[in-house]
């Protein structure tokens, strides 16, 4: 096999590995902290891609501040959902939580086909990053190479968070021991907006990555989210490291089935999965208790 050839798909392996270990850390913190499965993750993600082209079509903002703008607006509307509708919800069984946030990946998908139709936006490259690079065997696209950059350094930097200040603190431990962390003092709700905005955030980061590579869509998310669930759960349910981990680890072996079958490009993650739950049923790095 061509090496060239090889180069480019492992390359492509992490360009998506880079989408998924956004997505599911973001998936990862909501569940870990508040015990839901947002559904409409997805969504959120579609919701980021939109914001960026709707800021350079309509205000003229380009990419790099409609990178930092757009999660941030983004965030802050899923602050409000939380606040609104998954807040009156959390003393009740974990499935209306999910009913709930399924329903919402609904309207604001059929929403948004009402007022742009279900045919994909263009958003153009930025153009600092309209070239390609050469790695040696083969030219590769500079954009692509800043997202596997780019999405290593957030998740690099949300580690450090986790792991290194109060705030992580509160965060790792109401994610591994929510009840114990109650009974020691930490009021653990009045993290839970924040943290529901934060992965939001992450969602959105995603989607404005994402909005140069493909065509900015209602229904782009509903592309990704089912296979966003099944990296979490490889990783390990509420497990932070998890998601990063079975992210790349997912785009790699996707590419990799590519090479021998393009059809079981996606196939082999879900059978992953499958294999990971037999053997470990809290995923490769997630708790017992999560499990």
């Amino acid at each position: 096999m061509d090496l060239g050839y090889l180069s480019v798909l492992l390359f492509n392996g992490l360009v998506n590995g880079a989408f998924y270990a956004l997505l599911s850390l973001g998936l990862a913190i909501i569940f870990g902290v508040m015990r839901v499965v947002n559904f409409a993750h997805g969504a959120f993600y579609m919701l980021g891609a939109f914001a960026a082209y709707l800021l350079l079509q309509q205000a003229g903002i380009p990419f790099w501040p409609a990178l930092l703008i757009a999660p941030l607006a983004v965030g802050l509307g899923g602050a409000v959902c939380e606040r609104l509708l998954l807040r009156r919800l959390y003393t009740l069984d974990p499935l209306y939580s999910f009913l709930l946030t399924f329903g919402l990946t609904i309207f604001i998908q059929d929403a948004m086909r009402l007022r742009f139709g279900i045919q994909g936006q263009p958003y153009p490259l930025p153009g600092e990053l309209a070239s390609s690079v050469s790695l040696g065997l083969v030219s590769y696209p500079a954009y692509r190479l800043f997202v596997i950059a780019f999405s290593l350094a957030v998740c690099v930097a949300v580690w450090y968070v986790i792991e290194r200040t109060r705030l992580g603190m509160v965060v790792r431990a109401a994610t591994e021991r929510t009840e114990l962390t109650r009974a020691l003092g930490i009021d653990v709700d009045r993290w839970i907006t924040g943290v529901f905005a934060f992965g939001i955030a992450l969602a959105a980061l995603a989607g404005v990555l994402a909005a140069p590579m493909r065509n900015v869509s209602p229904l782009m998310g509903s592309e990704l989210i089912i296979l966003t669930f099944a990296v979490v759960v490889i990783g390990g349910l509420g497990s932070i490291a998890g998601a990063v981990a079975a992210g790349f680890l997912a785009g790699l072996l996707a590419s990799v089935g590519a090479i021998f079958d393009p059809a079981i490009e996606n196939v082999i993650v879900f059978a992953l999965m499958a294999v990971i739950l037999l053997v470990r049923p809290a995923g490769l790095f997630g708790s017992q208790e999560a499990a």
